[in-house]
């Protein structure tokens, strides 16, 4: 916890322009389309594995194929995340983290976060305008107020589009408490400082590896 006391005085002191990222107006718009372009193909393309990977989580347990779930987006707007189901089917009594509850993942679910197969439904999310293919991580609302709580700062993500994967994502792992959360941050502020098409080229590629590898989870 002294850690995480420390950090905070540190990151309050950064200037609140180091937030503002750095694409220009063509670079905006060039992935703005990469993404609509992204989500269409890659849903096209992969439907009918979609469809049969539906009619599978349909069939190994009770429950929704795809799972929803509130998260926060650009300026602060809720919106409802789309993922596969990858969990036993309970009411979701409480906040816990996803993974971290009491061992309710299927065997299918963790083989597809493994590969980040639960998450190919975000590209919805993606020509819906609520996510990019590439960005912060979208929390929920009850993480992010106790974020907050210690760094004030955590909502400069909210400047910019929640995304599928991110700097955040390759480079550190599923946090598994809001101590872990307010570490990965730094990766999060490092995308926002640094951000351009060049750093999204290396986070896709990134990407590939963590997939492939089947390092997702």
């Amino acid at each position: 916890m002294e850690e995480v006391n420390t950090y905070v005085e540190i990151s309050l002191l950064r200037s609140d322009s180091e937030y503002r990222g750095s694409l220009t107006g063509w670079q905006s718009v060039v992935k703005t389309i990469f993404d609509y372009l992204t989500a269409a193909i890659i849903l096209m393309i992969l439907s009918p594995f979609l469809l049969l990977l539906a009619i599978i989580i349909r069939i190994s347990g009770k429950g929704p194929v795809l799972y929803t779930q509130d998260r926060i987006g650009k300026d602060g707007k809720p919106f409802v995340i789309y993922k596969f189901r990858s969990m036993v089917y309970e009411p979701d009594k409480s906040p816990a983290l996803s993974g971290f509850n009491g061992g309710t993942i299927t065997r299918l679910g963790c083989f597809m976060r493994k590969y980040r197969i639960d998450e190919i439904p975000n590209f919805i999310n993606v020509l819906r305008g609520e996510m990019s293919v590439i960005g912060p991580r979208p929390e929920r609302k009850y993480y992010i107020d106790l974020i907050v709580k210690k760094i004030p700062e955590y909502t400069m993500i909210h400047r910019i589009k929640p995304g599928i994967t991110g700097w955040a994502q390759v480079k550190y792992r599923y946090a598994a408490n809001v101590e872990e959360m307010i570490k990965r941050f730094e990766f999060e502020r490092y995308y926002l400082q640094h951000r351009s098409l060049i750093l999204d080229l290396k986070i896709i590629f990134l990407t590939f590896g963590t997939v492939l590898r089947g390092k997702g989870f």
